[in-house]
């Protein structure tokens, strides 16, 4: 795994593997990039297990209470559709309006919501 600097404030983790496989990784993960001095990470789902997108395993929740706990905002990049349960279509809709999380389709979405 890589921290890519985009701009003063957005990191990129870059990977070929999961990053992020059990909650212990994205608290690790939010450490890691906080105290690199970002404030916002674009995150690619194909670094994230599926667990994370059932949102009945709390995973999700737990990792980005901590974004929201250090002041973070994250954008996610990837192909959704595959996460088709509407718990999480109604998340994803609400993260995307709210801002501080944000599904994205390409990295260049996620550098836009990030830039607001």
């Amino acid at each position: 795994m890589e921290i890519v600097k985009v701009s003063d404030s957005i990191a990129e983790v870059v990977a070929d593997n999961l990053v992020i496989s059990k909650i212990e990784d994205g608290i690790d993960l939010v450490g890691n990039v906080y105290y690199q001095g970002f404030d916002n990470v674009i995150l690619h789902e194909k670094n994230i297990t599926p667990l994370f997108f059932d949102l009945s395993t709390k995973m999700a929740g737990e990792i980005l209470q901590k974004f929201s706990n250090y002041k973070m905002r994250l954008a996610i990049v990837g192909n959704f559709a595959n996460y088709q349960s509407k718990s999480f279509i109604d998340f994803v809709f609400e993260s995307n309006k709210l801002g501080r999380i944000n599904f994205v389709n390409s990295k260049s979405e996620a550098i836009e919501a990030l830039s607001k």
